[in-house]
């Protein structure tokens, strides 16, 4: 018996959209499923060397929710490359100017560190309130447990 290994083309035909919203949810627990759909491992053609994903689309990031003391504790790095370079803000702070980071960072952090983990993190599409542009895909609202 053979394995079944997905051609690209036939990868790329299966691409859907999903839409989930973060509100009142807890961070750790979006970032998974969001991963999970991102990567294909919801499809039974997954193919760990081709990117099988879907799109998705969070909304209501800057609702998410952080579970004990992280708003506080919880260190976002930047380092820009040259010396003394490193600029460091707490979950709180990053929070008030960049919500969409909170759900971005913990996505990226459970993709491959590769090119084809940077392709499924280019699926990825997340806003801070409840509205986005991409109606027009008619993604499917996803429920996250």
């Amino acid at each position: 018996m053979s394995t079944f290994i997905a051609s690209a083309a036939r990868a790329a035909d299966s691409g859907r959209w999903h839409l989930v919203d973060a509100d009142g949810q807890v961070l750790g627990r979006v970032a998974t499923a969001v991963a999970r759909l991102l990567q294909g491992k919801h499809k039974p053609s997954y193919t760990p060397f081709i990117d099988t994903g879907d799109h998705v689309v969070v909304v209501n990031a800057a609702r998410v929710k952080l579970t004990g003391r992280k708003e506080d504790q919880k260190i976002y790095r930047q380092h820009s490359g040259f010396e003394g370079g490193l600029r460091e803000e707490r979950a709180r702070l990053v929070r008030q100017r960049k919500p969409e980071r909170l759900v971005e960072d913990a996505v990226r952090g459970m993709l491959p560190k590769t090119t084809l983990g940077d392709a499924m993190y280019r699926k990825l599409k997340v806003y801070a309130g409840p509205d986005h542009p991409h109606a027009a895909q008619k993604p499917s609202k996803l429920e996250v447990a």
